[in-house]
Order: structure tokens, then C-alpha cells, then sequence
């Protein structure tokens, strides 16, 4: 049994508190294809290959953490763009993306995942570091204190499992009481993470100047990729889709990136 676009979308929206952020993108509905869906597909930025295997999958609605609209919007239909949005509009898919708001949800977000996936202690954790006038960062411990060393491996399997091996800048303590995060590339919150008493700090991917701050900040900085730090937001979205809108097909796809 199908069901109207605007009813997952409305869900959505009102799931992740859309009209409370200010943000780098436009929140929700981007791209309109077919009224009805009947297969969904999550993943973490829209890009050729993420559609590719929607499509295969029959894919009506895909809903990602990176949209194809940034900014002032998009100037110039040509190149990459125009090539993504022949795709979805030649085949009907709409485009939703929920970026911020996917960041910060206390049940659904990329930060909550990676705090549960490194395994942070649930009780404790708060949010700290402003970003367009929300704290989107999130601190937290481990339910005993770990030795740097110890604390880096922990995340590494968290994240990463075998695939790759993090950036490490170890200008920490050499234990590690109070963990700070973001998602993405929130290497700017790093000063705000060392202000909130953490002794290490986890982001996926940093500006050149990163390094040498945490030196000076004495924080132990952990860079452990862009896209394998917010594949848990899109994750979870599936899940909740599935258990709010039994009838449909929905899936996760990953399109796996180092960066």
C-alpha cells in the first residue's frame, strides 16, 4: 500500500523540528517527483551513485543527510546537478534532506549515534558549542575513564570497524574522563569542546588549522571521516520510517567515502 508523499514528508519535518533551525541548506521536500511512495531509500549525501541504487531498488523517496541545494540555492542547472536531477526528475523520485536538524535530534541524530556507537555512558551527556544558535556538539564519558590509547581504539572500532584508521592529534591528557563531539566537519567546535572540559574531541573531517589549535588547547583531536560519522542519522531514519509507515519498503544505502 502506497503513501502520499507529503504525509512522509510532513512526518519528517515535524519529527526533526525543521522550523526551529536556521541552516546551510534548505530543510525537507528539495526535489518533488511522484505523489505516492511505495519504496524509500536513506543514505548520507545525494550523489549520482546514491541514485543509482535507489533506483534499482524502485525507490520513490530518497531522504539524505546532504541535499543538492546549498546556500543561496542552486545557481546553474549544468554539470553533476543537472545529470542528479535528470535523475530523480526522469524517474519520478522525490529529494528530502535534513541537515542540522539530523545532526542535533537527542533520538535519531548523527550525534546520538556516534555517542551510543563509541559507546558513551547515557546518563551525563549534555550539549555544548554554538552553531546558527543551537549547542549541536555533545559531551559525554565513558562509564570508567580510559587511557588515551585505549580511548582512540574504542573509537576506531566504533566508527570505523577495520575499514580505516582515524587522523589522531594525541595533545591530550594520557586519560580520558570527558569526550566531546560533532559530526561531520565540526572542527570549529573544538575550542568550544576544550571551554567544556573535555579532554578529547571526535569530528569527522578538519580545516588545516585544526591541528595546531588542539596543540594549543591541549585536546586530543580525533578526525574520523566525514561520511562515517553521519551514516547514523540516515540509519535511523530508516528505522523509524519502517516502524511508522509499516506498508512501505525502506532502506538504507550506503555510498562508503574515506573523506
Amino acid at each position: 500500500m502506497t503513501v502520499h508523499l507529503r504525509d512522509v514528508v510532513a512526518y519528517l519535518d515535524a519529527t526533526l523540528e525543521i522550523d526551529r533551525f536556521k541552516d546551510y541548506a534548505p530543510n525537507g521536500l528539495q526535489v518533488e517527483g511522484a505523489p505516492e511512495v511505495d519504496t524509500i531509500v536513506t543514505g548520507v549525501s545525494a550523489n549520482t551513485q546514491l541514485f543509482e541504487r535507489a533506483l534499482e531498488l524502485g525507490a520513490d523517496l530518497i531522504v539524505v543527510h546532504h541535499g543538492l541545494i546549498w546556500g543561496g540555492g542552486i545557481g546553474r542547472v549544468t554539470g553533476p546537478t543537472a545529470a542528479r536531477l535528470r535523475q530523480l526528475l526522469a524517474n519520478g523520485v522525490s529529494l528530502a534532506a535534513y541537515h542540522l536538524p539530523l545532526d542535533k535530534h537527542a533520538r535519531l541524530g548523527n550525534n546520538t549515534g556516534l555517542a551510543d556507537a563509541i559507546g558513551l555512558a547515557l546518563d551525563g551527556r549534555d550539549a555544548f558549542g554554538d552553531v546558527k544558535g543551537h549547542a549541536l556538539g555533545l559531551a559525554g564519558a565513558w562509564p570508567q575513564p580510559l587511557a588515551r590509547d585505549e580511548a582512540i581504539a574504542r573509537i576506531t572500532a566504533g566508527v570505523l570497524g577495520q575499514r580505516a584508521a582515524p587522523f589522531v592529534f594525541p595533545y591530550g591528557p594520557e586519560i580520558v574522563r570527558k569526550v566531546g563531539l560533532c559530526t561531520g566537519a565540526a572542527g570549529d567546535l573544538l575550542e568550544a569542546a576544550a571551554q567544556h572540559g573535555c579532554d578529547l574531541y571526535v569530528t569527522g573531517e578538519l580545516a588545516e588549522r585544526a591541528a595546531e589549535l588542539a596543540r594549543e588547547l591541549q585536546i586530543t583531536l580525533v578526525a574520523a571521516g566525514h561520511y562515517a560519522t553521519e551514516v547514523f542519522g540516515p540509519q535511523r531514519v530508516a528505522d523509524e520510517l519502517r516502524m511508522q509507515f509499516p506498508s512501505l519498503s525502506v532502506h538504507f544505502v550506503g555510498v562508503p567515502t574515506p573523506i
